[in-house]
């Protein structure tokens, strides 16, 4: 006898799961037109991915952009992109090892005497490459902290520093990874300095609140792009990923959306469109919070447990060998 409580409307076997909704196309903003015109904003590692990405976003609304990176060649093919974004302000670009302090002065220098002062800085650099912990090595290690976290905290200090002897206002935004709350096996360099960026979130909100400068975490989730390294894409499926994607930006990685709760993977804009607004006149009560935009990802729990894998198996590793 059929259920007279059962809605037919209901069965899931008429309205199968859809995901999240795609964002708006490529181009479209957030905030309104020119919500950063006079604005300098900073990216490290905006000659590539994500956080060419995100410099985009912020040229769209108006920013005189300072894009910074080790590699000189990328830079000059960013730089010139992003001057063609519509809306896009000045373009300057620095080449910069984030882990010297001295060349971070230099870059803060230049950038001063070619745009001003910058009013927003993004910390996007970042090292990272799986590795059970025991393979890693002393000079592996502090290559990704140094570069994730003391680089880091080497920009965040000089930004912090130049606008409290200016009594200017100003706004940081840490990239950060959801592992700074979970552990990340198999990254435990990057997991443990990803979780000093978030701690720096929290700390210096205090700190540097009562002179009017904001800081923020962006966690993103999977962002597949090409500029991933090789490293970490080795790790995804073959094909295309059937998200929504911005075409040729587009990386390889089939199968990626039935992995995520949102049946997507992430376009690379809607992390951008995320951190225009932590940075912008809209948020400016919100610091010392870490957004996660990831689709739920992190969130995600099964049922039932699946059988354990020893990482060492996952990444094809045989037996540690001292």
């Amino acid at each position: 006898m059929e259920n007279p409580s059962r809605n037919p409307a209901q069965d899931p076997a008429q309205h199968p799961a859809r995901g999240l909704p795609a964002p708006p196309a490529l181009g479209a903003a957030a905030l309104p037109p020119g919500t950063y015109e006079g604005q300098v904003v900073l990216v490290t590692g905006g000659g590539s991915g994500l956080g060419k990405a995100i410099a985009a976003e912020f040229a769209r609304l108006g920013a005189d952009l300072v894009i910074a990176s080790r590699r000189a060649r990328q830079l000059k093919a960013a730089r010139e992109e992003l001057a063609a974004v519509p809306g896009a302000g000045r373009v300057t670009a620095a080449v910069c090892d984030i882990r010297d302090p001295e060349r971070v002065a230099e870059v803060f220098d230049a950038a001063q005497a070619a745009v001003g002062l910058p009013d927003v800085l993004v910390n996007n650099a970042a090292a990272n490459f799986p590795s059970p912990a025991e393979d890693l090595t002393p000079g592996a290690w502090r290559a990704v902290v140094d570069i994730t976290l003391t680089g880091t905290w080497f920009m965040t200090r000089e930004f912090g520093r130049r606008h409290l002897a200016a009594g200017t206002p100003g706004s940081i935004v840490n990239i950060g990874a959801s592992y700074a709350w979970t552990g990340g096996p198999g990254f435990a360099h990057s997991a443990a300095a990803k979780a000093g960026v978030k701690n720096l979130v929290e700390t210096l909100a205090v700190e540097w609140g009562p002179y009017g400068i904001q800081i923020n975490g962006l966690v993103p989730g999977l962002f597949p792009h090409p500029d991933l390294p090789e490293a970490i894409t080795a790790g995804l499926a073959d094909g295309r990923d059937g998200g929504p994607g911005d075409g040729p930006g587009d990386a390889p990685g089939g199968g990626l959306d039935a992995r995520q709760p949102a049946l997507r993977v992430g376009a690379p804009r809607e992390l951008g469109w995320a951190a225009t607004f932590l940075a912008s006149p809209y948020a400016r009560f919100v610091t010392g919070h870490t957004l996660v935009v990831d689709g739920a990802n992190w969130q995600r729990r099964t049922v039932v447990n699946p059988e354990v894998t020893p990482l060492r198996t996952q990444l094809g590793r045989g037996p540690f060998t001292p």
